[in-house]
Parts: structure tokens; C-alpha cells; sequence
């Protein structure tokens, strides 16, 4: 059985984990309020799921989602995490995160910092550029005509085909935007985010995506 450590259960943590226990997944899921804030979500999710703090739901997860709020990554806990994909779902939201002039300028990516900041994980963006609420509701079986696609990124090959692999089982196809340098097409604001498209639609959105807002 495999465990997904999910740090962040705000709306895209709570979904995936969702739909993670739906699949046959075992979840440990964190937030920064404590564990014992999560036991509703807990009792909803059922016997595979726990709560844990962030340092425990990282070291629980043969992988790990990080969803937390861009401003707070430097939270995220670094010596549990090292060796694992970690998937990771976060936007520069700057009215909430306050302005990073690297992101403004076009001189870095969301995902690069937290690359950076868990210099021995396995870092792909995945899950940013959907609504939380139709993780679980839009996916659809694999060759559908109009099967919605997410796009992922990262400097590891391993870590981009298991969030590949991943969306494949919620129900969506992937498009790999590249390394991470390239992530930020489908960042906030550009013609991918948050549209419900295909492969091919999300590749076109992808090539049209300006550097900087």
C-alpha cells in the first residue's frame, strides 16, 4: 500500500486526499494548525487516512504533496522529505503572499523555490492549475474523446512520471511542460490556469504563455 504524505488540507489538499483514499491510497495529512484540528477530516476520509503535524506526514508518505500557501513554504519540513517526489501545488497569489521580486521579474518559478528550499527531494508542480473541486469530479477513463489534461514539470524524470501516473488515476492525460525553469506557463493568470482543456489545447495554452504578467 502506498502513502501519501500531504502537507496543507486546505480545499486542494483535502481533494486529493479524497480522491487518494477513493483510490486505494493510504493518506497522512497535515496542516499548520495542529492534528487535532483535522479529525472531521480524518472521520469523512475514513480508516486510511490520519492526521499527523507536517514533520509526521512527510516522513509517513513514500511520496509527499505540499499545498501550502507560497509565503509559508519555508515551513515545510526538509530532512523528512529527502530522497521523495514531492508534488508540489502552489501559486504566487502576491495580494496574499506579499511581492517576490524574482517571481515579478520572470527570474524564478514557484516550484524552483521549493526545489531550493528541499535541495535533497524530488520536486513536480501538479494539481496548480485546477479548481479543487474538480479533482474529484472532472476525471474521466483514459482515451476519452475530451479527457481533461494537467500539466507537470520538474529537473527529475522519476518525479514527473509519477505525478503522470497519478493524474492518470484521478482521470486526467499530462502534458510535461519541461524542467522546472520552464513551470511557470502554468502559473497564475496564463492561458492554461485553471481552464478545463485537452492535450492538445493545454500544449497551445502552454506555447502562449507570456514570461511575466
Amino acid at each position: 500500500m502506498t502513502t501519501i504524505g500531504i502537507i496543507g488540507a486546505g480545499h486542494i489538499g483535502s481533494q486529493v486526499a479524497r480522491k487518494a483514499v477513493e483510490l486505494g491510497y493510504d493518506v497522512v495529512i497535515s496542516n499548520s494548525r495542529g492534528p487535532e484540528t483535522l479529525q472531521d477530516l480524518v472521520a469523512e476520509l475514513g480508516p486510511n487516512a490520519r492526521a499527523a503535524t507536517s514533520a509526521e506526514a512527510a516522513a509517513a508518505g513514500d511520496f509527499a504533496v505540499v499545498t501550502v500557501p507560497l509565503k509559508n513554504y519555508k515551513d515545510v519540513p526538509v530532512e523528512p522529505l529527502a530522497g521523495k517526489i514531492v508534488i508540489d501545488t502552489n501559486n504566487y497569489y502576491w495580494e496574499r503572499d506579499g511581492r517576490i521580486p524574482a517571481l515579478d521579474n520572470g527570474e524564478a518559478t514557484t516550484s524552483g523555490m521549493l526545489q531550493e528550499h528541499l535541495p535533497e527531494s524530488k520536486v513536480a508542480k501538479g494539481f496548480n492549475h485546477i479548481m479543487a473541486k474538480d479533482i474529484t469530479t472532472d476525471g474521466s477513463p483514459a482515451g476519452s474523446g475530451d479527457r481533461r489534461a494537467l500539466a507537470t514539470a520538474s529537473d527529475y524524470p522519476e518525479a514527473a512520471e509519477l505525478v503522470t501516473r497519478l493524474y492518470d488515476e484521478f482521470g486526467f492525460d499530462t502534458v510535461n511542460v519541461g524542467p522546472l525553469s520552464e513551470s511557470w506557463r502554468v502559473e497564475r493568470d496564463r492561458p492554461a490556469y485553471v481552464a478545463r482543456q485537452t492535450a492538445a489545447e493545454l500544449k497551445d495554452n502552454l506555447a502562449k504563455a507570456p514570461r511575466t504578467i
